[in-house]
């Protein structure tokens, strides 16, 4: 069942990695981002491509290697931990904030708490 899950949220990220690397533009814009230059560009190439890109292979990577399962759980739990606080901070704070960042913010916290009900779940 983890594994299941891990899979899941890795192919989701495999294919938001995609769209960011193949349309950079359509996706900056859907979440508030003025993609600026060469610069602005290679960043956003890199952290939404990249950065998520290696989220996915460490989430997909239980399908390989089932002994590494409990370690991308646990990433998976931590990294969605701090991508929950850091969006509540930022509700608080900002205002303007798309529909498109509610479904973000709503995703981020669906994978949280399934992370959560499967980390301790799981036999230590």
């Amino acid at each position: 069942m983890t594994r299941v899950f891990l899979a899941i949220v890795g192919a989701a990220y495999l294919i938001l990695a995609g769209w960011c690397v193949a349309q950079p533009t359509r996706t900056a814009n859907s979440v508030g981002f003025e993609l600026i230059g060469g610069s602005g560009r290679s960043e956003y190439f890199v952290v939404y491509g990249g950065l998520q890109l290696g989220l996915a292979l460490i989430f997909l990577w239980p399908l390989i290697q089932p002994s590494v399962e409990r370690f991308s759980l646990t990433s998976c739990l931590l990294i969605h931990l701090c991508l929950v606080i850091m969006r509540c901070v930022s509700f608080g704070v900002f205002s303007g904030i798309s529909t498109t960042t509610y479904f973000l913010a709503a995703t981020e916290w669906i994978i949280l708490l399934a992370a959560a009900w499967r980390y301790y779940a799981i036999p230590k």
